[in-house]
């Protein structure tokens, strides 16, 4: 009370010319102190909104959640998915199983890499269950190789069929470090023609079958790799990114009950 007294004695015994202008003086002050932390505020709050956009946008390209019905499956019309040819899809497991699984991937991403060793392990638990069906979604944007990779797993298929088709993609997979011109090697290692391999990788003929595939997976939902749909009868069940385990075999439990 008694500095609030004293404070006010000085401004009353000022002159009423200086004591205006030393009022305004710290008005003026007040207005600048406040205007600079409101602008702060606002940089702030922008550039904390940035970056978290920025981080939603980065997972959601790689590994996003997966989305399903309560019931676990969603009704057929909702993905749209060309149905498993066993004569013409590289399909891994029992092609008599009740459940079907459709992954869309890219031999370059860390993600699909992660999710191949699932799968792998998938078909082990489930054997006899589950089949499993590679198609290709490479992702030229963030791995330059990738669409001829999928070209040169296509070239052996052709020559090897389906299980050296699987054999090459588990190397691949095994080490992402791969390179183009290591292909060859790879390919000799598993018991084919590396010459028949390059003359096929380098005459683009399975150019359109993988951009084709590139097309099926965004019109089943794909917005990212790896994006596998899991198909039992007239059911389909969406898997977005590389998901743990337990969570695919709550769906596949689901399933096959």
């Amino acid at each position: 009370m008694e500095s609030n007294n004293q404070e006010r004695g000085t401004i009353d015994s000022l002159k009423p010319k200086t004591a205006f202008k030393a009022g305004l003086g710290v008005g003026i002050a007040a207005m600048f102190v406040i205007g600079f932390f409101v602008l702060l505020g606002f940089f702030i709050n922008g550039k904390t909104t940035k970056n978290n956009n920025n981080n939603i946008a980065a997972n959601n390209v790689n590994n996003a959640p997966a989305v399903v019905n309560d019931n676990g499956a969603q009704p057929s019309g909702q993905i749209t998915l060309a149905a498993v040819d066993y004569n013409k899809d590289w399909v891994r497991g029992d092609k008599n199983a009740k459940v079907n699984i459709v992954t869309f991937s890219d031999i370059d991403c860390p993600f699909c890499s992660r999710f191949h060793e699932t799968m792998l392990q998938i078909l082990k638990d489930y054997n006899g269950k589950i089949n499993w069906t590679y198609r290709h979604f490479p992702l030229p944007s963030l791995h330059p190789e990738a669409e001829k990779k999928a070209e040169a797993a296509e070239c052996v298929g052709e020559q090897g069929g389906n299980d050296k088709f699987w054999a090459f993609l588990d190397k691949l997979f095994a080490d992402n470090t791969e390179k183009l011109a290591d292909l060859p090697k790879i390919v000799g290692e598993l018991g084919l023609n590396a010459d028949d391999f390059q003359k096929c990788l380098d005459s683009g003929k399975y150019a359109s079958k993988v951009q084709s595939m590139s097309s099926q997976a965004q019109a089943a939902g794909a917005q990212g790799t790896p994006y596998s749909v899991v198909v039992a009868g007239d059911k389909k069940v969406p898997i977005n990114g590389a998901l743990p385990i337990e969570s695919i075999k709550a769906t596949l439990d689901s399933l096959l009950k």
